[in-house]
This record gives structure tokens, sequence and C-alpha cells, in this order.
């Protein structure tokens, strides 16, 4: 009987635990959703696209659409906030930051938009994947 608890509570123990490495990763995440935040609020499109990974297979999923690749995905950025009184001023707020794999993880959370032609705001799911040692985000959800 005493194995048996003791083992339940290292079992427990054990998943609250978080490497070095996840939290090292969980801060160079954010420190990508802060780049884009600080780009977007600049009116920077192409510097907040930095955060994606520069590919045709990138996805962006948003208002039952899929779309597919990178330059798309600025294109789009490009024609819905085609100036600064568009993209306003962006603040993210991170609900939660989970590992997939060793070299993906999600991050779910949302969006506040503060701008003249009227506030936005809405939820995401991104998809984070460490390519060629840095984190770009392969897929997007957004709405």
């Amino acid at each position: 009987m005493k194995i048996l608890i003791f083992l339940s509570l290292l079992a427990v123990l054990a998943s609250c635990y978080v490497s070095n490495d996840e939290i090292s990763d969980r801060n160079e995440l954010k420190s990508v959703l802060m780049k884009q935040q600080e780009a977007w609020s600049n009116n920077d499109i192409d510097g907040f696209m930095e955060g994606y990974w520069q590919s045709d297979s990138l996805k962006f999923y948003s208002g039952g659409n899929l779309g597919k690749g990178w330059q798309n995905t600025l294109d789009n950025y490009e024609v819905r906030y085609p100036s600064k009184a568009h993209t306003g001023k962006l603040e993210f707020t991170i609900a939660d930051i989970s590992q997939i794999h060793k070299d993906a993880y999600w991050v779910m959370g949302e969006y506040h938009l503060y701008r003249e032609i009227g506030d936005a705001k809405g939820t995401f799911l991104i998809i984070f994947k460490r390519i060629n040692g840095k984190w770009k985000i392969v897929a997007d959800s957004s709405c």
C-alpha cells in the first residue's frame, strides 16, 4: 500500500515538472509573439510576418477559410489591414502553451486590436515548430 501511495505521489509530481528546456522554449515562443505584437502595433506587417514559417506549407485558418503559404498570408494581411488605422495596437493574452513534441508547441490565447476604426478581438490557436534552430509559426487558426 505504501508503495502504491509513493508511486501515485511520484506520478503527480512528475506531471507538474517542466524541464529547463521547456521553460526556455516557452520564453522563446513568448519572445516571438512579443516581437509580432510590437511590429503589428507599429504597422509593420513585414516584421509581424517574421514570426511565420516562410513556406508554401504555412497554413492559416480563419473565417471558415483555409489559406496556404507565407506569401498568401502576407498578401491577405496587407489587403485587410492597409493602414495604421486598421492595424492599431495589438495585445496578446496567452492562455496556454503546451508542448506537442520536442520541437513543437501549441499556443492558445486571445488577441485584442485597439483601433481608430473600431476595436476587434478574437481567439487563436497557433502551432510553433523549431525550424533550423528558430521558432516559427507553421499553422494559425484565428477567429
